[in-house]
């Protein structure tokens, strides 16, 4: 019999992933700076059974077109994934708690040391999310004017990544042997310096804190271009998928896990969340409405301004109800690759106007708006047909979206046995099915 289940996570954001999410009346304006609201929502998805409680991040504000961003509160007076996460440890059991942290604009020894206490801290239940940056306005908060180059981002994450894997493999698990008696608190035979010289990072030392629960905490990424996947099938233990229908994502799934024989690893080494945006009615008329209330409290210029950054051009200037001239695409993507491909495709292949673009995109997600039946059926098709091994929800209402979620989709993926009814481990590995890796030594990690 075949026990394989469905894996959730969400992603985190207070007022709702929706950009006009925080002008609806159930939403609270200041959640995503509020701890409490934070805590409450983390309970709830424990309640519900949930893998993971993921936060999003860029470490930027947006300080140019203050007209358009001053209605799209975009990573807007939000709390540091970090802290908020080993705020949240207290007060939750068994939830994973995952992070946004950039390779780009960060070293690797502080990210190594930040991630491995949340593990400790947690009791085994923490993950980074392995981003490059996709913003300018993040370059510019480190003397940058603008991002480097695609392949030069990822070089330096790939670099980035090996060498905190070298520092989460510092310690032997028994290396703290505290003994009194012997005045010896660790086993010098079990700490492993390290002694790295690459293209972009040098260092001599370890890291100052012992081996986690998990071993090591869980790696997340979210890459779409060639090198993001080949980062993924090297080093990912999670990806997020942002394929928009079924067959794309069956093609990414083969493509993403075929890739990893490349780098000696089992395909099981590797979840494969799929994005889909949710919105859960008694009815799916009563979902459609709930949908374009929030469509319609979306300001013109957040939407223009939305698709712009993800095109990576200005439309500031362009009609509503025309399409995007041919000359306005630029011939590459610096920053999202799956965003800025999707919108391409809906101008070139669909022929929509602009407004019909911005009332249609959903960021890298498959949308369904419907009952929980509805939900349950796309999920399990995704689940069955080789294009996931689970979801990462996007929620376009916080926190009514996660409770019609845990009320009344989890329940039914229970009902059909696609889902845990309690959990069995305490560690995310455990909820994941990923094995506790084995140290180890520096010299088997590759980018020596």
């Amino acid at each position: 019999m075949n026990d394989r289940q469905i894996h959730l996570s969400f992603s985190v954001h207070l007022t709702g992933a929706h950009p006009a999410g925080w002008l609806h009346p159930s939403t609270q304006m200041d959640g995503d700076s509020d701890i409490k609201a934070y805590r409450r929502l983390a309970k709830l998805a424990e309640q519900g059974l949930f893998d993971l409680f993921f936060i999003a991040d860029t470490p930027a504000l947006r300080v140019d077109s203050l007209d358009v961003w001053s209605r799209y509160p975009l990573f807007t007076n939000v709390l540091e994934p970090l802290t908020c996460l080993s705020a949240l440890a207290g007060s939750t059991e068994f939830i994973g708690l995952g992070g946004t942290s950039t390779t780009s604009f960060n070293e690797p020894y502080n990210v190594a040391r930040q991630f491995a206490s949340l593990d400790h801290i947690s009791g085994g239940r923490a993950a980074w999310n392995v981003v490059t940056s996709a913003n300018d306005y993040a370059a510019r908060n480190f003397g940058h004017a603008a991002l480097p180059p695609h392949a030069e981002r990822y070089a330096r994450a790939r670099e980035f990544v090996q060498l905190v894997l070298k520092l989460w493999n510092t310690w032997d698990d028994d290396a703290f042997i505290h003994d009194r008696e012997a005045v010896r608190f660790y086993d010098p035979a079990k700490m492993h310096p390290i002694h790295h010289e690459g293209a972009h990072f040098k260092l001599d030392g370890g890291l100052n804190i012992g081996r986690t629960p998990q071993g090591q905490p869980v790696i997340i990424q979210a890459g779409a271009s060639d090198a993001g996947k080949e980062l993924a099938a090297e080093t990912a233990e999670v990806v997020f998928g942002s394929a928009t229908n079924l067959d794309k994502g069956k093609a990414y799934y083969a493509d993403l896990k075929g890739r990893m024989a490349n780098y000696g690893r089992s395909t099981d080494e590797l979840k494969i969340l799929a994005g889909i945006s949710v919105t859960v009615g008694e009815s799916e008329q009563e979902a459609l409405d709930k949908y374009e209330t929030l469509k319609a409290l979306m300001h013109p210029a957040v939407a223009r301004q939305r698709l712009g950054m993800d095109l990576e051009a200005d439309l500031s200037d362009l009609p509503f109800d025309e399409p995007i001239p041919e000359d306005r695409i630029p011939k590459s993507a610096n920053l999202h690759t799956a965003y800025f491909n999707e919108i391409v495709r809906m101008i070139r292949e669909e022929k929509l106007t602009l407004r019909q673009i911005a009332q249609r995109y959903e960021r890298g997600t498959s949308g369904v708006r419907g009952t929980a039946k509805q939900i349950a059926d796309k999920m399990e098709e995704w689940f069955h047909g080789g294009a996931a091994d689970g979801f990462m929800l996007v929620l376009q209402l916080q926190p009514a979206g996660l409770e019609d979620v845990v009320r009344h989709v989890v329940p039914e993926l229970q009902r059909r046995k696609l889902f845990r009814t309690e959990y069995t481990g305490t560690t995310l590995r455990e909820h994941l099915g990923l094995s506790r890796p084995q140290r180890r030594a520096p010299s088997a990690l590759a980018a020596e």
